[in-house]
């Protein structure tokens, strides 16, 4: 490992701040930075900056190269498959050197001209940050609404343009979501607005064409609530969604009478889960009803929509999660999880065929992909592995054949899957449960203990990490080291449980969990503590928080991404982004007992002076998911405390938010940085 001295570490300022709650007071010395507009905010994360980047100076041509071969991987002038929705084929592709995609489409034949929808790189000009999102075609083709943030904090502004002409209307609406809903007369659209402060999306507008106000149709009142509109696949229906973390509702409107008031389909009731699909006359219900922890299918007539109403098509099962459905004209598809492994399940309406398309290793992911088309026979879903590139796969749910529409490509002229091997073992947790990993590596490791090795997990939300393909890895790979997911409770990865056993006042699991996991990686010699490494972001960054509070000595380095770390103070703080509505995930630290374990876990509130890992930690200027402050001051606690000498950085993006850079060869240059980071730590600077 080699190391440049240059400038001295950043010292932020103490300016103690009391935090008194329940009859207990701590003291924030960086509480100030919350303060986007002091003068000293930008200056102490530029400082960082520049600390940063004069203590990787040595390694700036390795990052060059780095970029350069994950590029390489990569095909520059890349195209979509195709899908076809409504008449036309719509298209993805990028152009050689470029940043940004281009949206394009071609009516009823693929033979026939392609006509321009938009073309990123043009609308991204002038901008550090572009994003577009929401692309919604009105129902006659004719005109196309979208959302662009420019500055990545999730908030977009509609636009409106006709596509044959090609004008964008002057009708614009900022402070949404970016998404919106046509009505069938082809001049009404129903989009999400934003509370400015907290960004929850909160209010359901319509908007007719040409009108400067717009229509208040619905608005969410509970703060634990967001709101969303959309259409359902059937195309009858506009449909408002009301979600929090335990509880959902429905509103419901004919889509061709877009003037009409919407009915509620079923009121919220606290802890009922539910999502709808409509086909035919009835409503296909997905629901955690009558304590179906992993979910069950049901329905109801368009017209009896009441609880007691609804009528159970595919029972709980104890060992399967029901993840998802796509419906068609003739076919049900059933997107599941059991034993951590997703299933496919294929089933007609009239019940003359039920199957499950076949996988056969342990290290995949398989998901059902863009079926936007209601009247096919033709289902398109992706699979990929640890070792094996994405590939698009059309299948004929009748005659059971498939076809592969597209594979990955891996450039560069060195990729040979045959030179990886994968597999998935499992550790013990502190309370005898079960805990699965997903390693890959390059054939040829010995287990003696000298591989370095890259943990990584998230283990929040029931969101899960499947097994997936990674050209970028086969840069970490191909130099040795060997990159294990460790699918901690937290996720849903073995069922809605294994996400309950992993929230609120059973959080601890997950940080447990994945220490467990680096033990094991250990003990069995895949590694050592010398040459094991830990990568988290967002929720997963407050796991990388928790472990080095934990377990210091285990890891020699830690990469924590935009990381949730300052949690009891976020949470207390309900006129902030992603508070009130987290309150099911972490607790309410307004009632004491939450309060109090979280303070016991807070990465923030637990610093000590104490050894800790080589840290690289990233923030986002503009991140409006985890605000730049939390690992700014965090950073600050962390140089102030800790007792050794080793490699603390953070660099913040002063023009990105939660997802980094927003162009496909920027945010590989942040890639090449934290891989630079992880390698030279290993003395692996070529």
């Amino acid at each position: 490992m080699t190391k440049k001295t240059g400038l001295k570490p950043p010292i932020a300022k103490k300016i103690p701040h009391e935090l008194e709650m329940h009859g207990d007071v701590r003291i924030d010395n960086y509480f100030w930075m919350k303060d986007r507009e002091h003068p000293e905010v930008k200056d102490y994360l530029n400082a960082e900056n520049a600390y940063c980047d004069s203590q990787m100076a040595h390694t700036k041509s390795f990052q060059d190269n780095l970029f350069e071969e994950m590029k390489a991987r990569i095909k520059e002038d890349d195209t979509s498959v195709p899908y076809k929705y409504n008449g036309y084929w719509y298209i993805t592709k990028f152009e050689k050197g470029k940043n940004y995609p281009i949206y394009t489409r071609k009516k009823e034949s693929l033979d026939n001209p392609e006509e321009l929808l938009f073309n990123c790189n043009d609308m991204a000009k002038g901008h550090s940050y572009f994003k577009l999102a929401g692309i919604s075609i009105s129902p006659d083709n004719s005109k196309v609404s979208y959302g662009i943030d420019t500055n990545g904090r999730r908030n977009y502004t509609i636009h409106f343009k006709d596509i044959k002409t090609g004008e964008v209307a002057e009708d614009q609406v900022p402070n949404t979501t970016g998404s919106s809903s046509w009505g069938n007369d082809n001049e009404t659209l129903f989009y999400t607005k934003k509370d400015e402060v907290t960004l929850r999306a909160y209010q359901v507008y319509k908007h007719k064409l040409g009108q400067k106000e717009d229509e208040l149709i619905f608005q969410e009142n509970d703060e634990t609530f967001g709101t969303t509109v959309y259409k359902s696949k059937s195309r009858k229906y506009i449909i408002i969604a009301c979600y929090s973390t335990l509880t959902n509702e429905y509103h419901i409107l004919n889509a061709d009478q877009p003037d009409g008031k919407f009915e509620v389909f079923q009121p919220r009731i606290r802890g009922l889960e539910y999502s709808i699909s409509h086909y035919k006359d009835h409503f296909y219900i997905l629901t955690n009803k009558d304590k179906a922890t992993n979910f069950k299918l049901m329905k109801c007539l368009e017209n009896q929509r009441a609880i007691d109403q609804w009528e159970e098509v595919i029972g709980h099962r104890a060992d399967t999660l029901i993840e998802n459905i796509d419906i068609f004209k003739d076919y049900l598809v059933v997107s599941e999880r059991r034993h951590g492994l997703n299933k496919i399940r294929i089933k007609r309406w009239d019940d003359t065929q039920d199957y499950y398309l076949p996988f056969d290793n342990e290290t995949y992911t398989a998901y059902t992909g863009t079926n936007v088309e209601f009247d096919t026979e033709l289902l398109r879903y992706g699979y990929n592995s640890l070792t094996t590139p994405a590939s698009v796969i059309e299948f004929n749910m009748r005659t059971q054949t498939k076809k592969i529409l597209k594979e990955q490509d891996v450039l560069g002229g060195k990729f040979n899957k045959d030179n990886y091997a994968s597999e998935r073992i499992w550790a013990t947790a502190d309370d005898g449960t079960k805990i699965p990993m997903s390693l890959v590596y390059r054939k040829g490791i010995k287990k003696d203990g000298t591989n370095p090795l890259l943990q990584y997990a998230y283990g929040s939300y029931g969101s899960t990490v499947d097994p997936y393909f990674s050209t970028i890895r086969l840069s970490l790979l191909d130099r040795g080291f060997i990159y294990v997911i460790c699918h901690a409770r937290g996720g849903e990865y073995l069922g809605r449980q294994w996400y309950e056993d992993g929230k609120l006042l059973k959080k601890k699991n997950t940080f447990s969990d994945f220490i467990a996991c680096s033990i094991h990686l250990i003990k069995e010699r895949y590694t050592s503590s010398k040459h094991l490494y830990a990568m988290g972001g967002s929720a997963g960054g407050l796991l990388m928080g928790a472990i080095i509070n934990q377990a210091p000595e285990l890891y020699n380095g830690i990469v924590a991404a935009v990381p949730f770390v300052d949690v009891v103070t976020t949470m207390l703080d309900d006129s902030i982004p992603l508070t009130t509505g987290e309150y099911d995930e972490w607790g309410n630290p307004n009632d004491v007992l939450y309060y109090n374990y979280m303070k016991s876990y807070s990465p923030y509130d637990n610093v000590e002076a104490k050894d800790y890992p080589n840290m690289l930690v990233t923030a986002g200027f503009n991140d409006s998911q985890v605000q730049y402050w939390e690992p700014a001051k965090w950073v600050a606690k962390l140089r102030d405390m800790k007792s050794d000498s080793n490699q603390l950085y953070l660099k913040t993006n002063m023009d990105a938010g939660h997802g980094g850079a927003s162009g496909r060869f920027d945010s590989l240059k942040e890639d090449a940085e934290e891989f630079a980071f992880l390698l030279n730590l290993e003395g692996i600077l070529r």
